[in-house]
């Protein structure tokens, strides 16, 4: 196959382009009878798992479905169902799995039930409902072999709340679709998205929680085609005697159903029984989210496209000028000599390495993009090394040839114009073929292994992600933290970098679904995700673009884009009042920095989400369980970014009763169990530290993350009601592995009970950062002490 590739520019989707997507009726798989069908109950013991199990044989052809079902030492059970003997092997999701979970005994009861579901199959003569045969608009989908759909049903008694699923431009409680769409997970490139839609997106992660007072237990479905989710909430009835009374007690229950086009049945009940549980028992099926560079937690600054190199330089003494700090400034495909990847307009970027070394100079870096498509050009070189590699000009990442080859392009000696300080951007990785039939590859296109496309399509961004990571580690010979952002992301995507929410808008309701849509990308474990500042396309107006900033800073991913047919951007080029108001928020951010690293490290080492619903942290109290305005960034901040226009106030739900909150601005101390109306102007960040909490600070902000590092620390002690705080501040070197393969970090926790010293939590770590506590702040000290002593190095 080969794809001609166009370039176009895009338009806000009207009214009348609605129709541009699927619906479900229009899914020939949706309406299918499925394979099978279970009904799960978990109960309050770890190695306990009931299941109702539904299998058929088909009439006709004694076809025999195999179900396994196995215990995961980590609290998981997992259920594979495929054919007994196929006519031609299931695709089965490879990589995304970090290793085969290790298994143990398991208490297990199983109904068994012959011939309750049926298979319906047509011959292709008679195909009315595109079982072999598909079409949507003028595209013709013909499968070759076959329908091959597979479902499962799932019943998770006792609940009533479900999140996660990603993506989507939807609430963070998953809605109800029993009069509606399915949520689709179906990678997509959907500019200017539909807000409370239940239409895929740019990623899909088919992973999600339930939640109730008593328990968390998670669903993962490991499958890489094209899927559907229908939710239904509903309530049973269980009677209860005692003696003579009889009392009816109503218990809440949701009803899941997976569908996907392909592929085997291969699910994963995750046992909990708390949200941290749950997070650790998916890490440890899929990856732990990586530890980024510290740089890539500051702020980057994007637009589609810087002109020149003197436009870069410019930018760049911009930010001093004026300043701001930041660490990253992106080029998108402008910089390339023709659109051809790995290259450098020698015009506009005569002296690549130059620039490079400029903004290193500054302690800042420059990333790229690299999207998966090559230019047709025979006279290309690299045109050519990728037809030996296969027959598509788009990369077929599914290869490990192919992603080894990929990946050697980064090298030095290979990418001209290149330096270890430049790093990339994975963009239109869905795949998008520009203006194709759901902007995708088409399903029957075969990749490595004679393995259709249906197969694998949410996997293939995840692929290239894989192949770039791999680059840039192997071009510093396996020392340096690499940073890849990438738009298409699978489960797994974790493990390589950062995602963000792709081409948005900017408008108020933009800014608003951002925080639901990164709060449930954090509890399915891709942790490292942000929503570009400002909105790619649309200007904004000033107002907005001052509480996106706000609202960005307390994002883990924290970019500024815009799109090249827009006005620039650039924070000061609105007047001397916006530029002040983002300027004290990206400041803030800094100065926060060696917590916001420290919530990184957690991450990567018990799974622990940086930023997660209040549900998560206050998991018993049901008045945070559809909370989505605000979140808890770890465990010692809550956060409550302004999205609404005009707004002079606030409301804000302040958890735990018997909790203090104290407003970081102000100093004043709120108690919690309440919802506070909290007044605020256009300099106004709703932030509260939480009481019982240590956070870790530098003095000042620096001008990038590595100038931060020469600055003291201060620690903000926040008491909760017996006088008590405690927090932890990791560190390293900010770039290497040198972490994990020569022990050089430190974790240290701070332990106040008016008065603990800070203690080393983990002993083997060996890194001396040098750094020193300037000041101390306590806020709830009821009265002021007669006299502080501090200890230093063991003398008084």
């Amino acid at each position: 196959l080969a794809f001609l590739m166009v370039f176009f520019f895009s338009v806000i989707p009207s009214d009348k382009e609605t129709n541009r997507f699927k619906k479900c009726e229009q899914i020939a798989f949706y309406s299918r009878p499925q394979t099978a069908a279970i009904l799960t109950r978990t109960s309050g013991k770890q190695n306990e798992f009931a299941c109702l199990l539904a299998m058929s044989f088909i009439t006709l052809l004694q076809v025999q479905l195999f179900m396994q079902v196995c215990a995961i030492k980590a609290g998981a059970v997992r259920v594979t169902i495929d054919e007994w003997k196929p006519i031609r092997p299931r695709f089965r999701v490879p990589d995304v799995l970090t290793g085969e979970p290790v298994y143990e005994r398991i208490n297990i009861l199983i109904f068994h039930f012959d011939n309750v579901l049926f298979f319906k199959f047509q011959d292709e003569q008679e195909d009315s409902e595109g079982l072999w045969r598909e079409t949507f608009k003028k595209f013709v989908d013909i499968k070759a072999n076959g329908p091959t759909s597979v479902g499962l049903d799932f019943g998770l008694h006792g609940f009533s709340h479900v999140y996660g699923l990603p993506e989507h431009a939807d609430t963070l409680r998953l809605k109800d679709t029993s009069d509606g769409e399915p949520y689709r997970l179906y990678n997509l490139d959907v500019f200017g998205y539909s807000i409370h839609s239940p239409l895929g997106l740019y990623g899909s992660v088919p992973f999600l929680l339930a939640h109730s007072p008593d328990r968390t237990v998670g669903a993962f479905w490991l499958n890489a085609s094209e899927t559907l989710l229908d939710v239904q909430y509903d309530y049973q009835y269980k009677l209860e005697k005692n003696g003579f009374a009889c009392r009816r007690e109503v218990l809440p229950h949701t009803n899941l159903r997976w569908m996907s086009e392909s592929g085997v049945i291969d699910s994963f009940i995750l046992l909990g029984p708390s949200p941290s549980h749950t997070f650790l028992q998916y890490a440890e099926l899929t990856g732990y989210q990586a530890l980024p560079p510290l740089f890539s937690l500051g702020y980057h600054q994007c637009r589609w496209s810087y002109d020149d190199e003197a436009d870069v330089k410019a930018v760049d003494a911009g930010f001093d000028r004026h300043a701001i700090p930041y660490d990253v400034i992106w080029l998108d495909i402008e910089h390339t000599r023709q659109n051809r990847y790995f290259t450098w307009d020698s015009q506009l970027f005569p002296d690549p390495v130059g620039l490079q070394r400029h903004l290193q100079e500054r302690e800042r870096k420059l990333v790229v993009i690299s999207d998966p498509h090559i230019k047709v050009d025979p006279s290309w070189e690299l045109y050519s090394e990728a037809q030996d590699q296969g027959e598509s000009c788009y990369l077929d990442f599914t290869s490990p040839e192919v992603r080894a080859w990929y990946s050697s392009l980064f090298a030095l000696d290979k990418y001209k114009g290149s330096t270890d300080s430049l790093h990339v951007w994975n963009d239109m990785n869905e795949p998008s073929v520009f203006g194709g039939p759901e902007q995708t590859m088409p399903k029957d296109a075969v990749h490595h292994g004679g393995v259709e496309h249906r197969e694998l399509h949410n996997l293939y961004g995840f692929y290239q992600h894989l192949a770039t990571v791999e680059g840039l580690i192997s071009r510093s010979g396996g020392l340096e933290r690499p940073f890849v952002l990438s738009r298409s992301f699978f489960a797994g995507s974790q493990r390589l970098g950062a995602v963000w929410t792709g081409d948005n808008l900017a408008t108020w309701e933009y800014l608003k679904i951002s925080i639901p849509m990164l709060l449930s990308l954090s509890i399915v474990g891709v942790a490292f995700c942000g929503a570009d500042v400002g909105g790619f396309f649309q200007d904004p107006k000033p107002e907005l673009l001052i509480r996106w900033y706000q609202a960005g800073s307390l994002q883990p991913f924290f970019r500024g884009h815009s799109a090249k047919m827009m006005k620039r951007r650039e924070p000061w080029l609105f007047g001397d009042t916006v530029t002040a108001a983002i300027r004290n928020a990206v400041q803030q951010r800094y100065c926060l920095l060696p917590y916001w690293y420290t919530l990184f490290h957690q991450a990567h080492t018990s799974a622990k989400p940086p930023i997660r619903p209040l549900w998560v942290e206050f998991s018993k109290e049901q008045d945070t369980f559809t909370v989505e305005h605000e979140y808890m960034i770890g465990s010692a901040l809550l956060a409550c970014p302004v999205t609404d226009p005009g707004a002079t106030k606030v409301k804000v739900l302040l958890p735990g009763s018997g909790e203090n909150w104290y407003d970081v601005q102000t100093k004043r101390i709120y108690s919690g169990g309440r919802t506070l109306s909290l007044a605020v102007t256009l300099d106004t960040v709703p932030l509260f530290q939480r009481g019982g909490t240590v956070i870790p600070r530098r003095t000042k902000p620096g001008s990038c993350s590595a100038d931060l590092q020469k600055m003291p620390f201060s620690l903000t002690v926040a008491l909760d009601s017996n006088g008590c705080a405690e927090g932890y501040l990791y560190l390293d070197d900010g770039h290497s592995f040198n972490y994990r393969d020569k022990k050089h970090f430190a974790l240290r926790r701070f332990s106040f009970c008016l008065f603990c010293p800070p203690s080393c939590t983990d002993n083997t770590g060996q890194f001396d950062s040098g750094c020193l506590v300037q000041s101390v702040t306590f806020l709830g000290v009821k009265k002021k002490p007669s006299a502080v002593t501090t200890l230093l190095s063991g003398e008084n």
